[in-house]
């Protein structure tokens, strides 16, 4: 039988496990230490053995989730080499789609960002009032700052969107082509 501590450490280990299974975003290693009242170390200790686990560097079976950092927080995703086999099941759970013009606004948003409803118009040759509004209202964009003299707004994109895409950073974000205009031309830089 094991002692008293390793099953308080067990059930820990399940108590941080059932946070990180039903959490609908990512968990900062703090938020979870908040709300289990337990030290950050041991938390630490907890995730890292949990990550193991499911890689399979445990003695186990590799699982076919796994435990991953991302957007500043930790969540479980299913492993990328099973996309094909849940493919059809997310699709069809998943009923609002973004949009083409929606997609190619996010888009600039994440490559230019940030960047004012102005700019999003110019380099994308439309008005894109509506667009910017279902993007901010599904929480992939957010108003960054104002310009002082004019009042234009700058828009970002928002660390859902990094959670979406499954990456930490915007840095992760595949490189534009080199062939193709960045669409600053006329513009002044903005930094």
């Amino acid at each position: 039988m094991a002692n008293s501590k390793e099953q308080i450490t067990d059930h820990l280990v399940q108590k941080v496990e059932a946070v990180l299974m039903v959490a609908d975003q990512p968990q900062s290693l703090v938020t979870i230490a908040t709300a289990l009242e337990t030290p950050l170390a041991e938390i630490k200790r907890v995730v890292s053995h949990l990550s193991s686990d499911y890689d399979g560097d445990k003695g186990g079976p590799k699982r076919g989730f796994e435990l991953r950092e991302v957007a500043g927080g930790w969540r479980i995703y299913a492993r990328e080499e099973h996309d094909e086999s849940i493919r059809k099941l997310v699709e069809e759970r998943t009923a609002a789609k973004l949009s083409k013009a929606a997609l190619e606004t996010l888009a600039v948003v994440a490559y230019k960002q940030p960047v004012t409803r102005g700019h999003l118009s110019a380099i994308r040759a439309v008005n894109v009032d509506s667009v910017v509004r279902t993007l901010v209202a599904r929480g992939l964009i957010t108003e960054s700052n104002a310009e002082s003299e004019t009042g234009a707004v700058f828009y970002e994109t928002t660390p859902m969107f990094l959670e979406q895409l499954g990456i930490e950073s915007l840095d992760q974000l595949p490189p534009l082509s080199p062939l193709l205009d960045d669409g600053t031309e006329g513009f002044p830089d903005v930094d």
